[in-house]
């Protein structure tokens, strides 16, 4: 019999690493994850770019920060053990104008904050010899920024939750979250289950989630759909690794840039448009419950204001090619507008606080015997095995943490 359940909402990657985390530490313990599609990795986890990021963006300091470079490595020492794919094909982050030259600056200056891995400022010389198709005036490169398979690494942590005993309910969506002296008791796909402790990994439905198992109201999740584009394949070969922007400060969005994936295809984008369900995959999806959480969340209303200009050019990019790809060429010219095809979409859980304010960090409530995940975006793929760690220390504390 195991001597203590910890239930845990969402099969996507922070859910199943929080779960296979708890069945390394804590021996005995019977993890249930509930999940209410009929899969692991149906959302976000299932419908991003599957980079591995290095840690160049990010705040040092910050969770982020801090838990990208850990999770980095022990992502790819996971990968090597399983036989997963996992490969560095590295990255660079290309300036195109002055001023972004400047940008690139302070962005080299934070990452080896970060300590990113063999990470160098190179010359247009350099970029054409590494991206033969690139063209800049500078860039960082980072080559051991890698690209994975996020779903199939999903598929594996579920077979390690089962293996330790665990169980993943699928099609048991939850319903309520009722809380009391003995534990909360979670409702979902007609059980009533009771836990000893409950984390809440819901991604897209975070917020709602967290706070029917009482939580305060925000951070509210606004739901942005970002499209993807994918190069034909007469066109794949002119982008070797991956390619981005020098990103805009004033956003947590890195902007459209080239990808290439461990299948071999070439991805451009993703953009991020408002989309009017939580699970907008199309232009045409709509539910109204979820376009009124976001429109009467005042947040959502105080960031329209400050970046009303930026939102409708994306809007304007999502509905023409030529619009779209217009940035991207500033970076590859030779793809253009004839040389993709409109590709899959995701759906990205952005966090956003009362006072408009994007929440860029990853963050983590904890209430009586609740814990919560209310923001975590990018690069929470490639942090998802620390961020099990950090939450397990959350709730049980770091003992039985496996050497580093």
């Amino acid at each position: 019999m195991a001597d203590r359940t910890v239930g845990i909402v969402g099969a996507g990657i922070v859910g199943l690493a929080v779960g296979r985390e708890i069945g390394l530490r804590r021996p005995g313990t019977r993890v249930v994850v509930f999940e209410k599609e009929d899969r692991v990795a149906a959302h976000q986890s299932g419908h991003n770019s599957g980079v591995v990021h290095a840690g160049i963006y990010y705040e040092p300091g910050g969770l982020k920060a801090r838990l990208c470079t850990r999770g980095r490595d022990l992502l790819r020492g996971y990968c090597a053990d399983r036989g997963l794919p996992y490969e560095e094909c590295g990255k660079l982050v290309v300036a195109v104008t002055e001023d972004e030259v400047a940008r690139l600056d302070a962005l080299h200056t934070r990452a080896d904050d970060n300590a990113v891995p063999g990470l160098r400022r190179i010359g247009p010389e350099e970029i054409g010899e590494i991206e033969p198709h690139t063209i800049g005036l500078a860039a960082l490169h980072s080559p051991r920024t890698a690209i994975t398979d996020y779903p199939r690494i999903c598929g594996s942590f579920a077979e390690d939750i089962a293996a330790a005993g665990g169980e993943i309910r699928l099609g048991a969506p939850v319903t309520a979250v009722r809380t009391d002296g003995a534990g909360p008791r979670v409702i979902a796909g007609g059980e009533d289950t009771r836990v000893d402790e409950l984390i809440v990994c819901a991604g897209l439905h975070g917020d709602l989630v967290s706070r029917a198992a009482g939580d305060e109201v925000g951070p509210r999740i606004v739901p942005f759909r970002g499209e993807y584009m994918l190069v034909r394949p007469e066109k794949a070969h002119m982008v070797r690794g991956l390619v981005y922007p020098v990103p805009d400060p004033r956003y947590p969005f890195l902007g459209v840039h080239f990808t290439r994936r461990v299948s071999g295809d070439v991805e451009v984008g993703p953009n991020a448009v408002l989309a009017f369900a939580r699970e907008g995959y199309r232009r045409s999806d709509i539910r109204l419950s979820d376009l009124g959480d976001t429109l009467t969340w005042p947040g959502f209303w105080a960031m329209g204001l400050r970046h009303w200009r930026t939102g409708i050019g994306e809007m304007y990019g999502s509905f023409s090619t030529r619009a779209y790809m217009r940035a991207a060429r500033r970076y590859v010219p030779d793809i253009g507008p004839a040389d993709v095809v409109r590709g899959g979409s995701g759906v990205r859980a952005q966090a956003l606080d009362r006072d408009g304010s994007l929440v860029d960090d990853f963050r983590v409530h904890r209430f009586g015997r609740v814990t919560a995940v209310r923001n975590a975006p990018s690069p929470a793929a490639t942090s998802c095995m620390a961020i099990a760690e950090h939450i397990v220390d959350i709730v049980h504390g770091g003992n039985g943490r496996p050497p580093a």
